[in-house]
């Protein structure tokens, strides 16, 4: 009994950890912050920012064990390569160089790990980005499935850039760079067999250019963030909190594909809880809000760019959302996986 007991008490990692919502929110604050908490680690950032050598310099780095590894639109590789790139870019870098390892497991077919190198490459080389150094590591057969890819950036910051969580104020807009959720449902359909209406294909992409112009017709950009893990919803609030703001979007105004749209109608899924992975909001005063927009619009990544809603000096870390039926409802933080594996 005294086992059983002991073994019933015992805290273990769970899925939802590694969600993106509630409770990754939890396993950073109360173990990753609990043992490295510093000033550039508590910003909470997508990636973190130190003084080197008089050169300030972003670092991000992303482990990814997405499955199936070949999906609609894209693959580990490339997946890997873009997630960094874009976590840099959400911190101003827009510009570095990368690492890149892989864990593989025994038996692991040697031409889809040529195959996943090859395309991570090309991404690579599509965003500006050099693959400088990487580790390779093979694990017995059974003790891992397929292939783990981990990924590390380093950036420079130009001057005056200082995109933070924090710095989001009352006043300013929340602008989005397009439709959400494909990347999500595009796995989910690969993985599961599903068949929609249309075809869906992952939205994965580079974001240092789009990045670069919107700095470029902006002065004083706040923040910005990619909605991967818990997608625009787990984003929206966790700059509310951050910031002790509030925030109110019009769900009519964000974009979403009709094959999305079926897809969460079909399976009962927040499209705001979906995970994307070449999108990204931005936090901007209103002042700059058109100029931001015309420069996102004006690139293939950004042609679908909009405003969706605004910060306020509401409940701190409050997210609502007008409905398209005239009512308003909270956006809550996901409380945990809604899609498991899916970066």
């Amino acid at each position: 009994m005294g086992g059983e007991r002991g073994e019933a008490s015992v805290e273990r990692v769970l899925l939802a950890h590694g969600g993106g919502g509630r409770k990754s929110a939890q396993l950073i604050s109360g173990v990753m912050l609990a043992a490295f908490d510093n000033p550039a680690l508590s910003e909470l950032a997508d990636g973190g920012v130190v003084e080197l050598g008089g050169v300030r310099i972003a670092v991000s780095t992303d482990s990814h064990i997405v499955s199936p590894i070949f999906f609609p639109g894209g693959d580990i590789g490339s997946l890997a390569v873009w997630g960094t790139v874009n976590d840099l870019a959400m911190c101003g870098a827009t510009t570095g160089a990368l690492a890149f390892a892989v864990i593989a497991a025994e038996g692991f077919p040697m031409d889809d790990l040529r195959r996943v190198v090859r395309s991570a490459g090309a991404a690579a080389e599509r965003a500006g980005f050099a693959v400088i150094t990487g580790d390779t590591k093979v694990v017995p057969a059974g003790e891992a499935d397929g292939l783990f890819v981990t990924t590390t950036g380093v950036g420079p910051l130009a001057e005056g850039v200082d995109l933070r969580p924090a710095r989001v104020r009352p006043g300013d807009a929340v602008l989005l760079s397009g439709p959400v959720g494909e990347h999500g449902v595009a796995v989910l359909s690969e993985r599961e067999g599903l068949s929609f209406t249309a075809d869906v294909s992952s939205d994965s992409a580079p974001l240092s250019r789009l990045v670069e112009d919107v700095l470029a017709a902006c002065s004083d950009v706040h923040a910005m963030r990619d909605p991967t893990r818990g997608g625009v919803a787990a984003v929206l609030n966790e700059i509310a909190a951050r910031a002790g703001v509030s925030v109110e979007i019009d769900e009519a105004a964000v974009p979403i594909s009709d094959a999305v749209s079926g897809a969460c109608e079909l399976l009962g899924l927040d499209p705001l809880a979906l995970p994307s992975e070449g999108r990204c909001l931005v936090f901007l005063p209103e002042a700059d809000a058109g100029a931001a927009l015309a420069a996102m619009r004006g690139n293939e990544l950004g042609g679908g760019a909009v405003r969706i809603g605004s910060v306020t000096a509401g409940a701190a870390g409050m997210v609502s959302a007008a409905t398209p039926v005239g009512g308003r409802r909270i956006v809550d933080m996901p409380p945990g996986e809604l899609l498991p594996r899916i970066c």
